[in-house]
C-alpha cells in the first residue's frame, strides 16, 4: 500500500519539480540552481521505482536510501531559491511541504522495511 503512495507521491513531485524548473528558467532567468533542482527532484520518483523492483530487501532500502538523499538535496535548493528570491515564501511552502511529507515516508518505509529484515 504505501509502496504506491510513495510512487504516486513521488511522480506528482517531479511534475511540480519539472513546472518549477521551466518557471524558473523561463521567467526568473535561473539556470544553475534550477538545473540542481531538476536533477534531484526528479531522481527521487526515479529511485523509487527502481527500488520497486529491487533484487533484494536490501537492494530495496538501498534505493529508497537515495530517494531519501534526494529529497533532502530537493529541500536544500528550495531554501535556497528562497533565500536568493527566485521563489517566494508561498511558493517555497508549498513544494517544502511536498518534500517533507515525502521525506517522512521515504523514512518510514526504510524503518518498516528494516526492522521486518
Amino acid at each position: 500500500m504505501s509502496e504506491s503512495i510513495i510512487k504516486n507521491k513521488s511522480f506528482l513531485f517531479a511534475i511540480r519539480i519539472v513546472k518549477l524548473y521551466q518557471l524558473l528558467t523561463s521567467e526568473r532567468k535561473e539556470y544553475v540552481l534550477s538545473k540542481q533542482l531538476l536533477r534531484s527532484g526528479t531522481s527521487i520518483g526515479a529511485n523509487v521505482r527502481e527500488a520497486l523492483n529491487g533484487e533484494s530487501k536490501a537492494d530495496f532500502i538501498h534505493k529508497l536510501a537515495i530517494s531519501q538523499k534526494e529529497c533532502d538535496e530537493s529541500m536544500y535548493w528550495f531554501e535556497l531559491l528562497k533565500a536568493t528570491n527566485y521563489i517566494t515564501e508561498a511558493e517555497f511552502e508549498s513544494i517544502n511541504q511536498d518534500a517533507s511529507e515525502l521525506l517522512k515516508i521515504l523514512k518510514s518505509i526504510i524503518i518498516t522495511t528494516k526492522s521486518k529484515k
